[in-house]
């Protein structure tokens, strides 16, 4: 063949590949949704009109990283993966290796026709509490006794700092349950018994996510930068209100009480720009909230025109029937058709797709239904600025845990305790306590154990015991860190009487309180100090001078060892600083912390709130002693 043939044969091969592809490429250039200069509402429509009924529904899940790949993400077009209560990448992995395997996810989400690029979600309720080396803060509880919002904002910028330093986008929190009755397992997650304490404590959300512009329109979602997060209030809604605290059960209360108690924390969350809202495992008046139309898409997406996506709890489908799973076609129309957008589902995920699927196909779903979901879901990545920076790197890495955020959570620390006794009068305490003294005892199962300093939801969903696997400083170093370097500091877990007597001590720390408990586990019915913590209070408070440190998720019971104590503290769950105890203990810091639920005297007064009739406690709420720095005892 000569030159002119082949030319003429080029020119019709291209002619060919032009006239096949030309729809393509006209395609490519007008796909809005790639491009940051239109509206996020126009890019949203662009890209819902673009899906399939497959890539819709992928979208819609988040599921766990353990059930899946990047080539299963790009198979079935999932949108988002988690991490369960203790899942992670590798034994003590480092931020290096979180962000590898986030990025291997985001390599087959983009993979897809669509590039939809997913986020990746975990439970940062108290910091970045799964990974190891994070900055541990006060749980919730500890928080509201601060009564310092702005605090608690600067908190929520540093978790979302180290989250996003191990690639990570999307946080279950904040927790804004109000917490009505003690008994209940969750009880540290809620930051009061008052509403509009709460309803205060959301300041964290622009922590997390970054501060809402004046102008934006009502409940619009808003992040800002790469150093901020995706939040997620919870658990809509009730909760924290059950009856006898028990976990996942019913809230029985009018829909006044429900909108004066436990409504609020939504108003204000949604105010301030919050992303994503999940829904409670619990039921209102026996109707499921993942289940309930009325108050997912009636109120909250309707009257309160909340514009984020609604999110399912983790397997909370499954809990829609008794027993779990029993009717699960039933359990996906039921949350769906309720509102609810992206469903945790974390192991059975392609049963999710092919039920939904048949709904959607047989019209039992209607389509604007899954379009509102996956519009909210594309929203809210769209406004993160997922789609133009899907991948983590490593700039961030250097935040992970650094001293910047252990001084805030110290901070925390002081701001969290509560004095609630000080001496025989109040012209004579015992705190502060002087720095130099020959010699003093230390004892408690709490003293020495940062895992039963951090509580739950701390390395593991039901957090752990001991010191391996965290980085901190424990009470009992916090004070040898303080006291005079000629006071002996003598450390005797559980002492006995004799012990205690004939040691010739000035006075004694006593650390005891609760073993560690998430969710259902932690539900308790007697709120007692597990032995031996009464045993040590009796043998060493009745034998000398006393300060009592309760470290606890609640209010437990305490009233019969009030009169042996001479100084009692409610330290709460204090995190990784237990330097912060030691600070306010020997003067540095006045005690400022104030109650921010009731304590009791019996549990059979439960449930007991401020304002009730009944109210008789043992320290009221808002109750909380105060002391000035003692510099003179005092250097840092």
């Amino acid at each position: 063949m000569d030159l002119e043939g082949m030319a003429k044969i080029s020119i019709l091969l291209v002619g060919l590949w032009l006239l096949v592809n030309w729809s393509g490429l006209l395609d490519a250039k007008n796909m809005k949704y790639k491009n940051p200069k239109h509206s996020t509402d126009t890019r949203v429509e662009d890209l819902v009109s673009r899906m399939t009924l497959e890539e819709k529904i992928g979208q819609m899940l988040q599921v766990e990283r353990k059930y899946v790949s990047a080539d299963l993400l790009k198979k079935y077009f999932i949108g988002a993966v988690l991490s369960e209560g203790g899942s992670i990448p590798a034994p003590q992995a480092s931020a290096e290796t979180w962000i590898d395997m986030v990025n291997e996810f985001q390599k087959g989400a983009l993979s897809t026709r669509l590039g939809i690029p997913m986020f990746y979600g975990i439970d940062a309720v108290h910091g970045h509490n799964t990974v190891h080396n994070a900055t541990i803060f006060p749980h919730n509880i500890g928080l509201g006794a601060t009564r310092d919002p702005e605090l608690v904002k600067r908190i929520g910028a540093a978790t979302a700092l180290e989250v996003r330093a191990t690639g990570i986008q999307y946080v279950y929190s904040p927790c804004i349950a109000v917490c009505r009755d003690p008994r209940w397992g969750r009880c540290y997650e809620s930051f009061s018994e008052d509403p509009e304490l709460v309803q205060a404590m959301t300041e964290i959300i622009p922590g997390l996510q970054g501060d809402i512009p004046n102008d934006s329109p009502k409940g619009v979602p808003f992040i800002t930068g790469k150093e901020k997060v995706i939040g997620c209030a919870k658990h809509y809604v009730g909760d924290g209100g059950t009856i006898n605290g028990i976990d996942e059960h019913n809230t029985v209360i009018d829909r006044d009480g429900l909108m004066k108690i436990h409504m609020p924390g939504y108003f204000s969350s949604i105010s301030k720009g919050v992303a994503t809202i999940m829904a409670s495992y619990s039921s209102w008046n026996g109707v499921k909230m993942h289940a309930h139309h009325d108050l997912i898409t009636g109120f909250l997406k309707n009257t309160l025109h909340f514009k984020g996506f609604v999110i399912s709890d983790f397997e909370g489908l499954d809990r829609i029937t008794s027993p779990p799973r029993a009717n699960i076609t039933y359990s996906i129309e039921a949350g769906v058709s309720a509102g609810i957008d992206m469903f945790m589902v974390p192991k059975h995920y392609t049963e999710f797709i092919d039920v939904l699927t048949m709904l959607v196909k047989n019209k039992h779903i209607p389509m604007s239904r899954i379009d509102d979901a996956v519009g909210r879901i594309l929203w809210v990545k769209l406004m993160m600025g997922i789609f133009e920076n899907p991948f983590a790197d490593y700039s961030l890495v250097k935040y992970l845990g650094i001293q910047e955020h252990r001084n805030l959570a110290r901070e925390a620390v002081r701001k969290s305790m509560v004095l609630l006794k000080n001496g025989e009068s109040a012209d004579k305490p015992l705190l502060p306590l002087p720095k130099k003294s020959p010699k003093i005892l230390v004892a408690g199962s709490h003293a020495d154990n940062l895992g039963y300093q951090c509580g739950g939801w701390t390395i593991e969903w039901q957090g752990v015991s001991g010191n391996n696997l965290l980085k901190g400083t424990t009470i009992l170093t916090a004070v040898k860190n303080t006291v005079d370097p000629e006071t002996t500091v003598v450390y005797k877990e559980n002492p006995d009487v004799e012990f205690v007597k004939s040691n010739g001590f000035s006075y004694a720390i006593v650390i005891v309180g609760e073993h560690p408990y998430a969710e259902m586990y932690g539900d308790s019915m007697n709120l007692t100090i597990p032995e031996p913590g009464p045993k040590i209070i009796t043998n060493v408070c009745g034998a000398i001078k006393c300060v009592v440190i309760i470290i606890s998720g609640r209010p437990v019971v305490i009233e019969p060892y009030v009169g042996l104590i001479d100084a009692l503290v409610a330290a709460w769950l204090p995190g990784s600083e237990g330097q912060g105890v030691a600070d306010v203990l020997y003067g540095g810091y006045g005690f400022t912390g104030k109650l921010p639920r009731t304590w009791f005297k019996t549990v059979d007064q439960l449930p007991m709130n401020v304002g009730d009739p009944h109210y008789d406690p043992l320290f009221p709420f808002g109750f909380g002693l105060s002391t000035k720095p003692s510099k003179a005892l005092y250097s840092s």
